[in-house]
């Protein structure tokens, strides 16, 4: 093995990919369409070093709102877990678990973003 890197399915992946670039500061590297759909069946951003791919959905994958939910949570380590939520939340995302200390030291929440997808945005007490 030498990569693992997750693959986000959604609804509306040109908007997705937007969100996450605004809201969390992710970095595009490719994309691909399906020239007959037009729909997104690859992008690749890059976030904290980790890249991650987002696909509209179609093809046998699923998005959140079609499986009504995910049980994923994307754990997303930032130095202002607060602005960080902020940020998101200005963008469309849903406060799952509101951002506070927690009493294993971090200061961490959880939030759902708009399209679906949880995320886990914390910062090491």
């Amino acid at each position: 093995m030498n990569r693992m890197y997750p693959r986000l399915v959604v609804i509306g992946a040109d908007r997705a990919i937007a969100y996450y670039t605004i809201a969390l500061g992710a970095t595009e590297l490719n994309r691909h369409t399906d020239d007959s759909t037009g729909r997104i069946v690859h992008a690749e951003l890059e976030l904290a070093g980790v890249t991650f791919a987002v696909k509209d959905e179609g093809d046998g994958d699923p998005a959140p709102p079609t499986l009504g939910g995910t049980p994923v949570v994307l754990a997303l380590y930032v130095d202002d877990a607060d602005a960080v939520g902020r940020r998101m939340e200005e963008h469309g995302a849903t406060v799952v678990f509101p951002i506070s200390d927690q009493p294993y030291g971090e200061r961490a929440g959880r939030l759902a973003d708009p399209f679906g997808h949880l995320w886990m945005i914390a910062r090491r007490g």
